[in-house]
């Protein structure tokens, strides 16, 4: 059973939490995984005497820089995991657009920092990011700091130089609008106009992958799915427009992300795998 936080640690530890939580992330990109590591470093810090820690913010950022780069050095020996899949309301007014446009560009930030090394990772976010000196970051990684400076630049370089995606637009969210608009009035020229002609559509389910290729037959698919179509929201999918259907009580039924390139529908995918839609955030 796991400890929970009570009495006069705890409290030092909860005014923490939500800048760990913070850090945890932008070093793992998974909301599941930054909850993990915070736990265990309140456990550690249960198993401490925490008035005799000196400085409990950095103690606690370097419990939690340590933990968060020994998960990322495991999953460059087993790279299998993937970032979180992230729904942020697409249905509200103009003045919302920035919002929108900070989820995609974060979501880009966590693609660019996964070109990095955990090294280089580690110290740009604990840098650039947050402001932890050097020297702190040095203990972290078992370097000095004149050498830890050196990483985070070549860290920076490295991400200054990545062309980052940009956030979808307006334009984007008008096309894939036109194709719900054309999927509900049963519209098949109003959808191949809105497809391009080699969209790739996949649906993820728990008995694995269907892909069809083709604006023809994912046209077609479109006009016979149209009721489900109607009851779908809006929605941002880890920065993509999408749409997502929802149960009476409000899990996720189904998601769709789309890739628009150049007024067109590059990619559609579909989500209903249970596992993968608990996970939503």
């Amino acid at each position: 059973m796991t400890d929970e936080p009570s009495g006069l640690p705890a409290e030092m530890f909860e005014a923490q939490r939500d800048r760990l939580r913070a850090v945890a992330y932008r070093m793992l990109g998974s909301h599941a995984d930054a909850e993990d590591v915070v736990q265990e470093a309140w456990i550690r810090l249960a198993r401490q005497d925490a008035t005799a820690i000196d400085n409990l913010g950095g103690w606690l950022t370097t419990v939690v820089g340590r933990l968060s780069l020994d998960l990322l050095r495991s999953r460059r020996a087993h790279p299998e995991s993937e970032y979180d899949l992230v729904a942020t309301p697409a249905d509200e007014p103009a003045p919302d657009e920035q919002a929108m446009l900070a989820d995609a560009v974060a979501v880009a930030l966590l693609v660019v920092l996964d070109s990095l090394t955990p090294s280089e990772r580690l110290a740009f976010v604990l840098h650039d990011m947050f402001a932890v000196p050097f020297q702190e970051i040095g203990q972290i990684l078992g370097k000095s700091p004149d050498a830890t400076k050196m990483i985070a630049s070549r860290a920076r370089r490295k991400v200054r130089a990545t062309d980052r995606p940009a956030g979808p637009g307006r334009e984007h969210r008008q096309v894939v609008a036109a194709f719900r608009a054309a999927a509900l009035a049963g519209d098949f020229e109003a959808l191949l106009r809105v497809l391009d002609p080699n969209v790739k559509l996949t649906v993820d389910t728990p008995d694995g992958m269907i892909v069809t290729i083709g604006a023809t037959e994912v046209a077609a698919g479109a006009r016979r799915f149209s009721g489900e179509v109607a009851s779908h929201r809006p929605v941002l999918l880890s920065g993509r427009p999408g749409h997502i259907s929802l149960r009476a009580d409000g899990t996720p039924l189904s998601a769709v992300a789309f890739d628009v390139a150049d007024g067109r529908i590059t990619a559609i995918h579909i989500i209903t795998d249970p596992a993968k839609l608990a996970a939503l955030q």
